[in-house]
């Protein structure tokens, strides 16, 4: 097992990555939580595959575990759902001391945590991420929300979990769609912040491809890194920790105008594109770069446009962002690969043009 931390003004937590579940109970016990009453979420993808191996984990460290299986995919999220996991806590009997597990994607974690952020004030939890774009981005750094009114995370906190437990198997089990959307996350990781890790994955792309366990460890782990680094400095999205917006600002409005059909790295995957617009029209990247960005996009599967979508519907819908302040769009720009700063002053112009450039 390989670990790193998480630490903010408040809190210090693991983020391990291993094989398997059977150290969870270590971990479980490491941060304290042995004895305590637990409830495990998850979705109709995930728990008909893990939920029993899981528990079965879990078994030495917990009093008594429950469990609540949503239905999957992002029109679950909602506080609908949500008022059946609290159904379900008090059912339970779950107190003060209980601890919430989200065991899935990047739905189920934002889910599980926002669920536990607000039962009884807030209770613990811990992020089981089973997903590629929740193992190197959602599980970590403690963002939790659902969707509200078809607005993206529009209702959420910021709320850390007791750890976070990587098991890298899981993703053999992940659709080849699920992973290349989880790839659109690791990719922007190299892009706004480490020239050496974007290279790396160009470098590695047979080998990740493939489910290298030693490459997609090392993946994963610097990833994970790279965010924690940010998080540790700006827990609350007041500046630096907005930069992993990079992709996000145009990318979530194409997710919402789609009615969510897309997935979120796909979306992610197109934001880049339309972002790298904005770098190219001002000179910061070349021609070249953008083409050559397109390929690596290409060779993971990801989509570098979208189809049956009007750029003016996708302009409004980023004034419903929560970057938005004082009715000024908030836009992460690539200077260079590694180097990327927020801005307000992107045009509406500058801003068309690159929806332009993606939608069809």
């Amino acid at each position: 097992m390989k670990s790193i931390y998480v630490t903010t003004e408040n809190k210090k937590y693991p983020v391990d990555v291993t094989t398997g579940f059977s150290q969870v109970c270590e971990t479980a016990r490491n941060c304290s939580l042995g004895g305590r009453k637990a409830c495990i979420i998850s979705d109709s993808n995930v728990a008909p595959i893990y939920m029993e191996i899981f528990k079965a984990a879990l078994k030495d460290s917990f009093s008594d575990v429950y469990e609540y299986v949503f239905e999957a995919g992002e029109k679950s999220k909602n506080l609908d759902t949500i008022k059946c996991f609290y159904d379900v806590f008090l059912d339970s009997k779950l107190d003060r001391k209980s601890v919430v597990v989200g065991l899935g994607g990047g739905v189920c974690g934002d889910m599980a945590g926002f669920a536990a952020a607000t039962f009884m004030r807030g209770i613990k939890f811990v992020q089981i991420p089973t997903s590629l774009l929740a193992q190197v981005d959602s599980s970590v750094g403690g963002k939790v929300a659902v969707d509200y009114r078809n607005n993206k995370n529009a209702v959420g906190a910021f709320y850390q979990p007791e750890f976070v437990y990587i098991n890298t198997e899981t993703l053999k089990t992940l659709p080849k769609r699920e992973f290349s959307a989880g790839m659109a996350e690791v990719i922007k990781y190299g892009l706004m912040a480490d020239r050496g890790f974007y290279g790396f994955i160009k470098d590695n792309k047979e080998k990740i491809l493939n489910l290298e366990n030693s490459v997609l460890t090392e993946m994963i782990l610097k990833c994970c890194q790279i965010k924690a680094d940010i998080v540790s400095k700006d827990e609350k999205e007041n500046g630096l920790r907005g930069t992993l917006n990079f992709g996000h600002t145009i990318g979530h409005a194409i997710e919402t105008v789609k009615n969510f059909q897309l997935l979120h790295g796909e979306c992610v995957s197109i934001g880049m594109m339309a972002a790298l617009n904005v770098s190219e029209n001002r000179g910061y990247v070349s021609k070249n770069f953008v083409n050559e960005f397109a390929q690596l996009l290409e060779c993971f599967g990801l989509p570098q446009s979208v189809d049956k979508v009007n750029a003016e519907d996708v302009y409004k819908q980023m004034f419903f962002d929560k970057k938005v302040k004082n009715n000024k769009i908030n836009f992460v720009v690539m200077k260079n690969i590694g180097e990327v700063f927020i801005t307000d002053e992107v045009s509406e112009k500058e801003i068309l043009s690159a929806i332009e450039s993606v939608v069809r």
